[in-house]
This record gives structure tokens, C-alpha cells and sequence, in this order.
């Protein structure tokens, strides 16, 4: 009799938890379903701002079916082109717009769509301070990063004391995102 009502307990006890785990899976996927369409608004909505940042003069932006932006101006004129470019940073990935020239010959700015660095050191690629110095930064060679030091040749920038792997991490994804994007406009 006692194991008889041990077994149904056991048994209930599976079945509460069998029963628990399905609904938990069940109210997950509709939260899930229900939130996609509102978090790719939201990704949509930063990214225009982004663009609009770079590209203050921005009348429209249009997205083409290579996945970059081309950013039109007064008159209809090509202020330039926006990619999104993403790489491993110190913490995880960093994901970067970047606006470039019509000419692909400088950045016109850049701006970080997603970033888990350090807080204090790492974080500071959101920065303006460190962020101005990709205005127009030419990109007819590769960027490069100097440590402690003022940068001596155009193409280069001042890498965060402290957090020089957030620094190289945010040059290596313009320079390869530059090199891609240049590979699909002409």
C-alpha cells in the first residue's frame, strides 16, 4: 500500500512537472512570437537613427538588396553608403554601422549598433571621442590603431588606453567590412 501510493505520488509529481513544462514552452514561444516583429521595428528604427547620425543631410535611405544603404541627399545627390558590419570584440560581438563617401575613399562616420565591452574601458568605441576620429578618415589603405601615442599618418587613430583588443576589434571590422562592401558596389 505504501509503494502503491508512493508510485502515484512519483507519478503526479511527473505529470505536474510534464504539465509545468509544456505550458513554460507554450507561453515562450508565443512571448517569442509576439515580440519578433516589435524588436525588428526597434533594430530598424536604431539603425535609421545611426545612418542619420553619420549622415546628417540624410533625405533618404535605401536599402539595397546587397544589404548595405545607399543614403541619398538635397537633389536626390549620393551622400554616400552605409553598411553594418559586425566581429568579435574583447566581450563578444560588436556590431557597427559605418558610412562611407560615394567614392568609397573615406569614412563619413561610424556609430555601434550592439556592443557588450567592459564598461569604463572597452565601452568607450561608443564614445564620441573615440568614435570622431573615423570622420573622415581616409580608407584608401587600411586603418590602422596606435597605442599611447597621437596617430602620424592619416589612416591611423589613437587606440583606447586600456582597451586596445575593443580598439583592434573595432578597426579590423571597418577594415573588412570597407574591403566587402567595396567588392559588391563596383
Amino acid at each position: 500500500m505504501i509503494k502503491k501510493r508512493r508510485e502515484n505520488n512519483t507519478l503526479r509529481i511527473i505529470m505536474a512537472l510534464a504539465v509545468v513544462g509544456i505550458l513554460s514552452g507554450a507561453l515562450l514561444v508565443l512571448v517569442y512570437n509576439y515580440s519578433i516583429p516589435k524588436i525588428r521595428v526597434n533594430v530598424e528604427n536604431e539603425t535609421e537613427r545611426a545612418i542619420k547620425n553619420i549622415f546628417p543631410q540624410a533625405e533618404k535611405i535605401q536599402k539595397t538588396k546587397d544589404d548595405f544603404f545607399k543614403v541619398t541627399g538635397a537633389e536626390n545627390k549620393v551622400a554616400g553608403y552605409a553598411f553594418i558590419a559586425e566581429g568579435n570584440g574583447y566581450q563578444g560581438i560588436i556590431k557597427l554601422i559605418i558610412g562611407v563617401d560615394p567614392k568609397f575613399t573615406e569614412i563619413k562616420g561610424m556609430e555601434v549598433l550592439e556592443s557588450q565591452e567592459t564598461p569604463g574601458l572597452g565601452a568607450e568605441i561608443a564614445g564620441s571621442k573615440f568614435r570622431k576620429q573615423f570622420e573622415n578618415l581616409p580608407i584608401t589603405q587600411k586603418i590602422e590603431y596606435v597605442k599611447n601615442q597621437k596617430p602620424t599618418k592619416p589612416n591611423q587613430i589613437e587606440a583606447i588606453t586600456g582597451a586596445t583588443i575593443s580598439s583592434r576589434a573595432v578597426v579590423n571590422i571597418i577594415n573588412d567590412g570597407v574591403n566587402e562592401v567595396r567588392k559588391n558596389v563596383k
